[in-house]
């Protein structure tokens, strides 16, 4: 078990995924743990816009919703180290991708689609997936953004069991890329 004092994180965590990957759960038990901050992005995009996601989306459409989501999360970075949950589509956007993989450190939580769905369906406050066929439309973003994902710094599979036992891979994951990272 990797002592949390042993762990000097060089820049924030940030944590990217698919929705109901466990990025908000995990993330914030991951902070706790490392007895540093913890921040929801998509929270705060909340906060700064006055309004809910789903209403962004629905006012504002998906783009706007990305220009904001990309400007909060820039801001987030500039900030103390911290773990940073960020929502699904973020690390997509190439800029924000950029700006993540600059100023943090980014761990991918993948989950398989069975597991997503289960996760997700079991509340409808996500906005893409208000479709005709949500599990059709969740199966199309895995295909289309774990590619993508796949350039996160760290990759973590997220399962079903103890959240401690994810939080626990997760920092050995962290753990195990510092060395590397500092040597180049």
């Amino acid at each position: 078990m990797t002592a949390p004092s042993d762990l000097k994180l060089p820049k924030p965590l940030v944590f990217i995924g698919m929705m109901g990957a466990g990025k908000t759960a995990i993330g914030r038990r991951v902070a706790a743990r490392l007895d540093i901050p913890f921040i929801d992005a998509d929270s705060e995009i909340e906060a700064a816009a006055g309004c809910s996601i789903s209403d962004i989306f629905e006012l504002h459409g998906e783009t706007a919703f990305r220009n904001g989501e990309r400007r909060v999360i820039g801001r987030l970075l500039e900030g103390p180290i911290q773990v940073l949950a960020t929502g699904g589509g973020a690390f997509i956007d190439r800029e924000t991708r950029e700006v993540i993989k600059k100023r943090g450190i980014s761990v991918w939580l993948r989950a398989d689609l069975e597991t997503l769905w289960r996760r997700v369906s079991r509340r409808d406050h996500r906005p893409l997936l208000k479709t005709e066929n949500p599990r059709e439309t969740l199966s199309a973003l895995v295909e289309q953004r774990y590619p993508v994902y796949a350039g996160a710094d760290i990759t973590v599979d997220s399962s079903d069991g103890p959240r401690d036992e994810m939080v626990e891979r997760v920092i050995e994951a962290v753990a195990g890329y510092l060395p590397a990272s500092e040597e180049t």
